[in-house]
């Protein structure tokens, strides 16, 4: 289809039962229906399948999918999880051998890093809210005091745990594990959401030494720490146990302007991720299995802290969603791996990119999520100032 017109792109979605686009779309200027055009030729690629479990793929970036053509044809590899009660739960990596499901019955102890505001806390909320117990921490003292308080008034005595923990320091980690052990016995699900991004967004060039480091070491030697004695943990423990990494913006491989450090680390996870699985396979640990968590784009202080352009005010409004929308889906999808006794790595994605394409040409074409969170300028330049962002929705 990349040299089909753009009346033939739209006749072509209309075959494949999908429902053609408002005709507002014909009237643009040529460089701007171009753009959305390939928009929605993405969408429609990524999407188009006949079995919703599987997806014909000549060539693929995404690290988690190994799939080449061969001899002139297409070769079909898993996309989705059968047994994942979500439809966005894809394959890390396949097991070498076949392992029997170890079905877990809940309540579940969970153990969540960077948990006494934003998405962390709301994850929190959320397995409390589903009869769960947990253990939140951060570096602040203060914060993991007002965060169990508030957590103990809403759901009861011994449910929620806090204590103060640094995830760039180890000693700090093996303690933070002794209280998870003390308090709960044993942790189901760790969730390593802590991360940082110095609440700076500025070029790499005017960023300095220490704001580099405290992104490197949170998002990156953090999660390495964690891993590390997670995985020891839960090898020591007969029930094993789940590990989640967080990942962010930047984790797909787009670039990341103004948070470059950020983006860097989040994209390293993957490879990370992958290792550590091989590691535990090499190792003939079937016990544990570590996934990947994607909460799309989350209203937090984090992500408002760089809300000062034009481009990221657009791309908030459209895009982003309330931290507690976000746990309301992710968590449910997390416990339904144990339930089920999965043994295979998921990466489970509340914004896919079916969904991202979809909003932002909502946006462009009727004008939807406009202002939601925060009020957007209006730009002189209308036509100029749509076209650099429909460009960049579509690289």
């Amino acid at each position: 289809m990349a040299g089909a017109s753009l009346h033939e792109s739209f006749k072509h979605a209309s075959s494949c039962s999908w429902n053609p686009l408002s005709t507002r779309i014909l009237s643009l200027t040529p460089p701007r229906a171009e753009i959305i055009r390939n928009c929605f030729c993405k969408a429609l690629s990524a999407t188009r399948t006949k079995d919703p479990f599987l997806l014909n793929v000549q060539h693929t970036k995404n690290p988690f999918l190994s799939s080449t053509q061969v001899e002139g044809r297409t070769r079909r590899v898993p996309l989705f999880h059968t047994c994942a009660t979500s439809s966005q739960a894809t394959t890390l990596s396949d097991p070498v051998v076949p392992i029997a499901p170890q079905a877990r019955t809940p309540p579940f102890h969970v153990l969540i890093t960077g948990s006494t505001k934003g998405i962390g806390y709301a994850l929190a909320r959320k397995f409390l809210q589903e009869g769960d117990k947990v253990i939140i921490c951060s570096r602040s003292g203060e914060n993991v005091d007002k965060a169990v308080e508030n957590l103990t008034q809403e759901f009861g005595e011994q449910r929620a745990y806090g204590i103060p923990a640094d995830v760039r320091n180890g000693e700090s980690v093996q303690k933070l594990i002794s209280f998870a052990k003390e308090k709960l016995g044993y942790i189901d699900v760790w969730i390593n959401n802590a991360g940082s991004n110095a609440y700076t967004y500025k070029p790499l060039v005017e960023t300095n030494d220490e704001m580099i480091m405290e992104i490197v070491e949170t998002n990156t030697i953090g999660v390495m720490i964690c891993c590390r004695e997670a995985i020891k943990m839960m090898m020591s423990q007969d029930r094993g146990g789940h590990i989640f990494n967080m990942d962010g913006a930047g984790a797909d491989g787009r670039p990341t302007p103004r948070f470059a450090a950020y983006g860097a680390t989040k994209r390293s996870l993957l490879q990370l991720t992958k290792s550590l699985q091989a590691e535990l396979k090499m190792q003939r640990i079937k016990s544990v299995v570590i996934h990947m968590l994607s909460p799309g784009m989350v209203t937090t202080d984090l992500l408002m802290s760089g809300s000062d352009t034009p481009q990221a005010k657009f791309f908030i409004n459209v895009l982003a969603e309330p931290a507690d929308m976000v746990a309301e889906f992710l968590v449910p999808r997390v416990r339904a791996l144990l339930e089920n006794g999965m043994t295979k790595p998921t990466y489970i994605r509340f914004l896919t990119g079916f969904k991202a394409y979809s909003q932002i040409l909502s946006r462009l074409l009727f004008n939807a999520r406009k202002n939601r969170y925060l009020q957007e300028e209006e730009q002189q330049s209308g036509a100029s100032s749509s076209t650099t962002l429909l460009k960049r929705a579509s690289t």
